[in-house]
């Protein structure tokens, strides 16, 4: 009965349904679809028993389930950015009972396009925490893992190391010593590598350059990163052509990657792929912040079938269409739903 469950919910995802009552009424207009597949010998379950199943369906089984799949239909290249983040689903939260939201972290794979595995926190700050249990379980050996400066800890860089991976971590000033030992390596350094990469679109324009100093004499906390090889900065300048507005912005991070500053400035980019391919799109597509799922494990059960839905959708190219495209497609065509799924 639990795998008729999951089946259903899946296909009801993949076919646009974005919360349990629509899922429950996809069922009952595609009951003789899904009886191919399933028996569902007691029907199409309400919403209010897919919501009590869900909730109490244990979520770290359910996601290493879904981890071990994902290692079957992906393949990670030599040197693949997997990203990591953490995104909080804003409708788990409830003030007037003090439920606090959940905050999920999760691995993108970038040129996959796959989420590889999460984890889940209560808040921003566990994050610390959260990381280095979801890198124990990935399988990243040869990606460049790359992480906001809430993951800079030298732990968290000596587990990627350790996970025969290379690390790019954002610097900011929440390590106050590291940021100003960075800042002062750039003053004092001959910079390596430069590289200026130029984009436009969407009515504006940016301009990264990218610089590298690798000689990390006098850099004074080299012995607390397992790995450390080179310092980066990035300046960015934005032109928003509709405002007639420039935005400028300094990042820096330290790498244990020994690549020209070309390479780098690509790598750091792919990081936001994560945001936009991922985050955005289950908030925009899967509708996941406007949802309220507060009970047991019904916020982070739903949020992993929504990455599901997502894989399988990513991974059906016969045609170049948009994720909300694809899904309405699979909502009209049950052979094409057939194709997605893979059955």
């Amino acid at each position: 009965m639990l795998l008729d469950m999951i089946f259903l919910v899946i296909s009801a995802v993949i076919s646009g349904a974005n919360n349990w009552k629509e899922i429950e009424v996809f069922g009952k207009s595609q009951i003789r679809w899904l009886q191919k597949f399933v028996p569902l010998e007691n029907g199409i379950p309400s919403h209010d028993t897919l919501g009590r199943v869900f909730s109490i369906l244990d979520h770290e089984s359910f996601s290493q389930c879904f981890m071990k799949w994902i290692q079957t239909i992906s393949r990670l290249t030599d040197g693949e950015v997997v990203a990591i983040d953490g995104k909080r689903l804003c409708g788990s939260s409830d003030k007037v009972k003090g439920i606090k939201a959940v905050h999920m972290v999760s691995a993108f794979a970038s040129e996959n396009g796959l989420c590889l595995g999460q984890t889940t926190c209560d808040e921003k700050s566990n994050e610390i925490t959260a990381i280095p249990e979801l890198l124990e379980i990935l399988s990243i050996k040869g990606c460049t893992v790359t992480i906001d400066a809430m993951g800079c800890q030298s732990e968290i860089a000596k587990k990627i190391v350790q996970k025969e991976a290379g690390y790019i971590l954002a610097v900011k000033e929440n390590q106050k010593e590291l940021h100003e030992q960075v800042v002062k390596m750039f003053e004092i350094k001959k910079t390596q590598s430069i590289d200026i990469d130029i984009d436009s679109g969407h009515g504006r324009v940016e301009t990264r350059k990218c610089e590298i100093v690798s000689d990390l004499a006098f850099f004074d906390v080299e012995k607390e990163w397992t790995g450390l090889k080179t310092l980066v900065k990035i300046e960015s300048e934005r032109f928003i052509q509709i405002e007639n507005k420039t935005q400028r912005e300094i990042r820096y991070y330290i790498s244990s990657l020994q690549v020209d500053a070309k390479t780098m400035n690509n790598k750091i980019r792919e990081h936001w792929r994560i945001e936009n391919k991922l985050h955005w799109i289950l908030d925009v597509n899967f509708g996941e912040d406007s949802s309220s799922r507060r009970i047991g494990n019904s916020a982070k059960n739903f949020n992993l079938v929504s990455k599901i839905a997502m894989s399988l959708l990513s991974k059906e190219n016969s045609e170049k269409n948009s994720m909300a495209i694809k899904r309405y497609k699979a909502a009209l065509n049950p052979d094409y739903r057939e194709k997605v799924l893979k059955i």
